[in-house]
């Protein structure tokens, strides 16, 4: 006769989904997530929108192993590495709606012929990236990402020992230039008229051998390649510079976070809690799009730490006490 076998607990009935887990944005936050909720056995669809904010960057730097490798060659080594997990999936979608149901969430995405095709899920997580506003200067846009630089420790090293330049019009400017004062003793910040600077602020880059120039500026010159050559002022004249730094606005690339009524910072983040989860149950957030220092290997990591909380979340629904 065989021994009799103590009957396995039977978990409660969840939500009959699609998938466990869905990722808006293919960047370093969401392609991480994916990787360690694949680890996890878990079902994930990740909607890749489009090229990432690093995009126009020759490369990525301060991302361990990762060094001067190129944007789109990190991304692709991330996808090539999901291979192995049966059951990730990344497609080729703008998602266009999010509707937050009572025990799951509702995406409609829009695949590249345009067809719209509608998935459920238990849990959403957000990694789309912000948009840098970028001042109206002619020649800004052009040199984004070589001649003009938005962050010393990913490009300082590259630009070192060189002439540089501070560009801003806010008081913001000052702690940028005493930062990139790190990587170059020539440092000239240009103000484009504004003249806000308090005496303490002039105190302290003049302290630093820090220039101010507060003429206006007519446009940035570059070259084929992307590197800057000069400042030009307004009044013609032309300041030799290799790279301009610059403290750019920003805002969410997606609207679903305001749309869904997720709490914001004052600057537009995402707010959200130990576990990376937003003020909406169940959608949580990682990357630039949250409060705090923005980097390649710190949204990845941010990404990890969304996908195992996610991950014990969904346990935890599974096998209540």
């Amino acid at each position: 006769m065989p021994a009799a076998t103590t009957p396995r607990h039977r978990a409660p009935a969840q939500p009959t989904t699609d998938y466990d887990v869905m990722i808006i944005g293919a960047g370093s936050a969401g392609l991480s997530a994916a990787l360690v909720l694949g680890r996890c056995l878990r079902r994930v669809l990740v909607c890749d929108g489009g090229k990432p904010r690093n995009a126009p960057s020759p490369a990525v730097h301060g991302f361990l192993t990762r060094d001067g490798m190129q944007p789109d060659e990190l991304l692709r080594l991330g996808r090539e590495q999901l291979t192995p997990y049966k059951s990730v999936e990344v497609r080729e979608a703008r998602v266009t709606q999010v509707d937050v149901l009572s025990k799951y969430f509702r995406l409609t995405l829009e695949g590249a012929t345009g067809h719209s095709t509608t998935y459920t899920t238990r849990k959403v997580l957000l990694a789309t990236g912000v948009d840098d506003e970028l001042p109206p200067l002619d020649g800004m846009r052009d040199l984004w990402g070589s001649g003009v630089l938005h962050c010393p420790y990913c490009h300082g090293w590259e630009v070192r020992d060189k002439p540089l330049a501070v560009y801003g019009k806010h008081k913001s400017v000052t702690g940028l230039a005493l930062l990139v004062s790190r990587w170059s003793n020539d440092i000239t910040v240009c103000t484009d008229g504004w003249k806000g600077l308090t005496p303490n602020a002039r105190r302290r880059l003049r302290r630093q051998g820090i220039t101010v120039r507060e003429e206006e500026v007519e446009r940035l010159e570059g070259t084929p390649e992307g590197d800057l050559k000069h400042i030009v002022f307004k009044t013609g004249e032309k300041l030799a510079r290799t790279a301009v730094f610059i403290h750019a606005h920003q805002h969410q690339r997606s609207p679903f976070a305001e749309q869904l009524g997720c709490k914001l910072s004052e600057k537009g983040a995402i707010v959200v809690d130990k576990d990376q989860q937003t003020s909406v149950h169940g959608l949580y957030a990682a990357g630039d799009i949250t409060p705090g220092t923005q980097q390649a290997l710190l949204a990845a990591a941010k990404g990890c730490q969304a996908a195992i909380c996610i991950n014990e979340t969904l346990t935890r629904e599974e096998c209540p006490k």
